[in-house]
């Protein structure tokens, strides 16, 4: 009796395994289609040759044309057999292609594989000027970089830099420029402000503003203004005043003015570049 109930439940656990390995077969083709049908996403878009890029171009199994060259200022180059040859704003593999088409329709080259490399690249570039840590020129070597990603190559703004950088180049053919809120790119709402830069722009940080404060005052000078900063942060800044000093006389000349534009402003208005507040001596 206990033979016949034994016999029974490996028949049941067989069945049951039979069952799962079924399904699992069946199952199998549908994810494999799946992962077949998935889209490849292209997360970087390929860098586009430009003048002054220098290339080496190597046609396979004839060692007779390869070639070193420069693409000229028109966006082009001469090679062997078929003469001129327009590359400029072609991808690499696009350059390849042309180069291969007109070696197979001269007759040259039956099949011909061509393989391009890109040895130094000097077109599309960006310059960036001012206070960063390493200025200079910048190529671009994929499309849809933003001035963020600029900066960054160029070591970030220096100590002395503002928050702005004015970005200047051409635009549709009209001249460009745009000043960018560097901090309010991640502080705020500004991420639009993040511009994609373009072949020839222009990044430029200006150095920080600046208020001074002298008088009566216990650390008088020149002061980096902070990002919404009001006169009374100001008067701390320089230590506040001293004990013959008082705040309630506290006079702010503005630049262009030539005079004293307020003898007792409100101390929790913004200051200004290049405000200069004086401290005066209290009678009492």
């Amino acid at each position: 009796m206990k033979t016949r109930q034994l016999f029974t439940v490996v028949l049941f656990m067989l069945g049951a395994a039979f069952a799962l390995g079924a399904q699992a077969q069946g199952t199998q083709p549908t994810q494999v289609a799946a992962i077949q049908s998935a889209p490849a996403q292209n997360t970087q878009a390929e860098y586009r040759l430009g003048p002054g890029d220098n290339l080496r171009i190597l046609v396979f199994q004839n060692p007779d044309l390869t070639l070193e060259t420069r693409v000229t200022e028109s966006g082009t180059i001469t090679f062997p057999l078929i003469g001129v040859v327009k590359v400029g704003d072609m991808t690499v593999a696009a350059a390849e292609q042309t180069i291969a088409t007109a070696l197979r329709d001269g007759g040259y080259i039956q099949k011909p594989n061509v393989n391009i490399a890109v040895m130094q690249m000097r077109g599309n570039q960006v310059s960036v000027l001012g206070q960063v840590n390493k200025p200079g020129r910048f190529p671009l070597e994929t499309v849809n970089i933003r001035v963020s990603e600029v900066l960054a190559l160029a070591g970030g703004v220096a100590p002395t830099g503002a928050d702005v950088a004015i970005l200047t180049g051409t635009r549709d053919g009209a001249p460009f420029r745009k000043e960018i809120d560097i901090a309010g790119m991640f502080l705020g709402k500004g991420v639009q402000d993040d511009l994609v830069v373009a072949s020839g722009d222009v990044i430029y940080v200006h150095r920080y503003p600046v208020f001074y404060i002298y008088g009566e005052v216990q650390k008088p000078g020149g002061y980096r203004i902070e990002r919404g900063m009001t006169v009374r942060q100001a008067l701390a800044q320089g230590g506040g005043p001293t004990a013959r000093g008082t705040e309630r006389k506290l006079g702010i000349y503005r630049r262009g003015t030539g005079r004293a534009v307020d003898t007792a402003p409100d101390l929790s208005e913004s200051v200004q570049p290049e405000d200069v507040f004086y401290v005066r001596e209290s009678l009492f």
